[in-house]
């Protein structure tokens, strides 16, 4: 907090994220005045995270392309004018179901293209020692707006007698964040190479995390809990409205302990993660999130319902501050928020599907089947893969250290030629060379993360315990920028396999296809 562009950009989130907040609950509350189904009410919800679903990895390659501060800006400035849109199609009596769904998903488009790069900003405002801190603190001041917004969105909601108002603030509260943005100068990553294409970004994403068992084990989590964690937020506006008959205010303030309850997590949270693993802290608050879907279906008092919310809150802000961690700790810097995008794609696609399911299952089966169901499979899920800890690498050093020298090539060739063959040969004792195959295993995922499209070892049959380590890149750009995505952890991959290399450094050749 004591780094000025940080402070600013976490206060003027904050006020941006209390106008989302009011937003969702003015949506949720309209819709259930403009349709009595269970499912139209979920689709506010599916209306929010589809966007994140279609929208994360498009924008994750976008925002490690281009100028992230721009993208930011200009994403902001989109869901301004949505927001805008929809208070006066509202004030003047224009929203039904269909344009109200369409306006929420075209502001939660704004949301879906600035996520990633958001999230990949926060490792450039402070440094790598305070990031864990900077992730709670951003999932603190999300929740800090759920406490708020909610229970100001709900007053506002009274106090008018309709939620146009409500959308009316929430473009108001966006204005602080284009004017931080716009004063922040932001120093661009240095680099001798031109930008990726975005396609080739996309490719590159997708291999980085495909071949990343860290994030793996993170997005396997993510689907675990969030397809079954949906039901609460989906089915939440119809309990208050329809199961406790709250008025608008009673709504906001119901929704206002969930975020209590989240704050109040993150104001301890510090001291939980001293005395327990993330992975633990996390398995921990989904059952706990998991009891609380299922009392939900149970209980149809305000006064149990807010205790309960309170509970959910207090381990949804567990849940996504382990989360997001172990997702930062395990991508680098040049994909970042590539890989923070797949996480969004994950838990939103989750989110989205789960939440159109179990409003669908709350239409034929009720809303108290449907939240004891959804409660426990989420704990049957959560106890089934305590066998996939996701923050087994969490302490792997992943700062760019480029571990390859420079090519030596006799002439100049082109970035578009290719693709390019790398070999590298190696000589190892027999009585280690199945030790040596098993050390080259992190090394191929390392080359393939890397932007390698093939890899492959093979012995020479003439000169056994002669190994030649293939893997070939798609062009000459793109071995150059492989050179410079090298981490500690790929160099110490390598030092490992190279210990069983008998004399003199391997052989490293580089190929390229003719013209």
């Amino acid at each position: 907090m004591k780094i000025p562009i940080f402070r600013a950009l976490w206060i003027a989130t904050i006020v941006s994220n209390i106008g989302t907040w009011m937003q969702d609950v003015g949506a949720g509350w309209l819709m259930t005045s403009l349709s009595t189904s269970p499912l139209m009410v979920a689709l506010v919800q599916a209306s929010t995270t589809l966007p994140m679903f279609v929208l994360s990895m498009p924008a994750g390659a976008l925002a490690d392309i281009v100028d992230r501060r721009r993208l930011l800006i200009i994403t902001q400035l989109w869901m301004l004018g949505g927001a805008a849109l929809l208070a006066v199609t509202t004030f003047a009596g224009l929203t039904g179901p269909g344009l109200l769904l369409s306006m929420v998903c075209a502001i939660a488009t704004g949301m879906a293209l600035s996520a990633p790069a958001f999230q990949a900003t926060v490792p450039e405002l402070v440094d790598a020692a305070a990031l864990p801190q900077a992730v709670m603190l951003v999932s603190l001041g999300v929740n800090i707006a759920r406490a708020i917004g909610p229970a100001l969105g709900g007053l506002v909601i009274a106090i008018t007698g309709g939620p146009a108002a409500v959308f009316a603030l929430n473009a108001v509260s966006g204005i602080g964040v284009v004017v931080v943005l716009l004063h922040w100068r932001r120093e661009a990553p240095r680099s001798d190479l031109p930008a990726e294409h975005f396609l080739g970004a996309l490719r590159a994403g997708v291999r980085y995390t495909l071949q990343a068992p860290a994030m793996l084990a993170v997005l396997l989590r993510c689907v675990a809990f969030f397809v079954f964690a949906s039901a609460l937020w989906a089915l939440l506006p119809v309990i208050g409205r329809r199961e406790l008959h709250l008025d608008p205010m009673g709504y906001g303030a119901l929704l206002g302990f969930l975020g209590l309850g989240a704050v109040i997590g993150a104001a301890i949270l510090p001291e939980l993660s001293r005395r327990t693993s993330s992975n633990s802290l996390a398995t921990i608050a989904c059952l706990l999130f998991a009891l609380a879907t299922g009392l939900l279906g149970m209980i149809h008092h305000f006064a149990a319902t807010a205790v309960v919310v309170f509970m959910a809150g207090f381990a949804w802000i567990s849940i996504m501050s382990s989360f997001s961690g172990a997702a930062q700790m395990a991508s680098p810097a040049w994909v970042k928020a590539r890989s923070l995008a797949i996480f969004i794609l994950v838990s939103q696609g989750a989110m989205t599907l789960g939440s159109t399911f179990w409003g669908w299952l709350a239409s034929q089966a009720g809303i108290s089947v449907t939240l004891i169901t959804a409660g426990t499979s989420l704990a049957a899920v959560q106890l089934l893969l305590l066998r996939f800890p996701f923050d087994m690498e969490a302490t792997l050093d992943l700062a760019p250290a480029p571990n390859w020298p420079t090519p030596l090539v006799r002439s100049k060739v082109s970035n578009d030629r290719g693709p390019v063959l790398v070999t590298i040969e190696y000589r190892v004792d027999s009585s280690n060379v199945a030790a040596f195959v098993q050390a080259m295993i992190p090394v191929r995922r390392s080359r393939l993360r890397g932007g390698a499209m093939f890899w492959a070892i093979y012995e020479d049959v003439a000169v056994p315990g002669t190994f030649l380590e293939t893997f070939v890149v798609q062009s000459w750009i793109e071995h150059r920028r492989q050179h410079e995505r090298g981490t500690p952890v790929d160099r110490g991959f390598e030092e490992t396999a190279q210990h069983y290399h008998l004399g003199p450094p391997p052989v490293v050749r580089h190929l390229i296809a003719p013209l």
